[in-house]
């Protein structure tokens, strides 16, 4: 049985790929740039070049594929507007697996997306799923909260760094989880009948606020942090100014997740009837502490090398400074 990913550059869609090779399966990612891949086909996976938004490009890559794991989503750089790629090209990859007769189709969505619809991706992941539900296609939705991976650039790297750390006055919780756990799902619903045509939460062990992450950061880092908080009205404001200008309506869009966070209610779920039904352990599953406490380890070891070798360099060139003879 051959897997076809899509979004397999992406943060979530290259973990999917490693664990569905590892797992024994015969996987093909569809992507845009063949050259931008190249680390894929090392791990062992075919490459096929296509694009979710030209729809002549799908059929030719889904030739011999029985299942899809479907990561990709729009980029903040991507020319392309949410629509074009996360409505339009998703639409257009679901109706070309319905032709191709996929055997499996697994989705990635946002918990809470039907409580959202001012939010463009949001209701448009909603639309998805619904979509996807009325298509015949052995379906799961996999709805998820947010990536332990994006912490690192949003609170690790600015402390690290002694840059300001840019928080909105109101944030609700959220429970973040690993791309490895998650991509630990998908892999796993490929072969769980359980879970056909069905939509699950997937989230973390619990539920952090932008203080309680910082707090942590600073604890494992040694330093404290500089907090600047954004009015979540100000935020509104750009959103609604970059509206009017065509080149602003991507980031219009995404300002558009601040009304997510203002709500100030925790972003998770229940999760033990989800660990049930793809029979796997919650005890496996990574914390946020302990993903955190191994990023600053390494961090911290390569620090401490790159300043001995600095003074190992410094020693040497003294040694062969000659001393001034008077």
């Amino acid at each position: 049985m051959t897997l076809l990913v899509v979004g397999s550059t992406g943060t979530l869609g290259r973990q999917v790929v490693r664990r569905a090779l590892d797992e024994g399966y015969k996987v093909r990612c569809l992507v845009r740039s063949p050259k931008k891949a190249a680390f894929l086909r090392e791990w062992g996976a075919e490459i096929v070049q296509g694009n979710l938004c030209y729809p002549d490009t799908l059929p030719p890559s889904l030739e011999g594929i029985t299942m899809i794991i479907d990561a990709a989503t729009s980029r903040p750089t991507d020319s392309l507007s949410i629509k074009q790629v996360d409505w339009d090209g998703k639409v257009s990859l679901i109706q070309a697996a319905k032709a191709a007769g996929i055997e499996r189709y697994i989705f990635f969505s946002f918990l809470d997306s039907d409580k959202f619809p001012e939010v463009p991706l949001m209701e448009i992941k909603r639309c998805t799923e619904l979509f996807l539900a009325q298509s015949g296609l052995n379906y799961t939705v996999l709805q998820l909260s947010g990536f332990m991976q994006g912490l690192i650039g949003q609170y690790a790297i600015p402390i690290l760094e002694k840059q300001a750390v840019w928080i909105t006055g109101e944030s609700s919780p959220v429970a973040y989880m690993d791309t490895q756990d998650i991509a630990k799902f998908a892999v796993r619903a490929l072969k769980m009948p359980e879970t056909e045509n069905k939509t699950f939460p997937l989230v973390g062990t619990r539920a952090w606020s932008a203080e309680e992450i910082i707090a942590l950061c600073e604890r494992l880092s040694g330093q404290d942090a500089r907090i600047t908080r954004m009015p979540i009205n100000l935020l509104r404001t750009v959103r609604h100014i970059s509206r009017f200008f065509q080149w602003g309506w991507n980031l219009s869009d995404r300002l558009a997740f601040a009304e997510v966070l203002a709500t100030g209610k925790p972003i998770t779920a229940p999760m033990q009837e989800v660990y049930e039904a793809f029979e796997l352990n919650p005890d496996e599953t990574t914390t946020l502490e302990s993903y955190m406490q191994e990023y600053f380890a390494r961090i911290m070891k390569k620090l401490k090398e790159l300043d001995y070798e600095k003074l190992k360099t410094k020693k040497k060139s003294q040694k062969k400074t000659p001393f001034n003879k008077s």
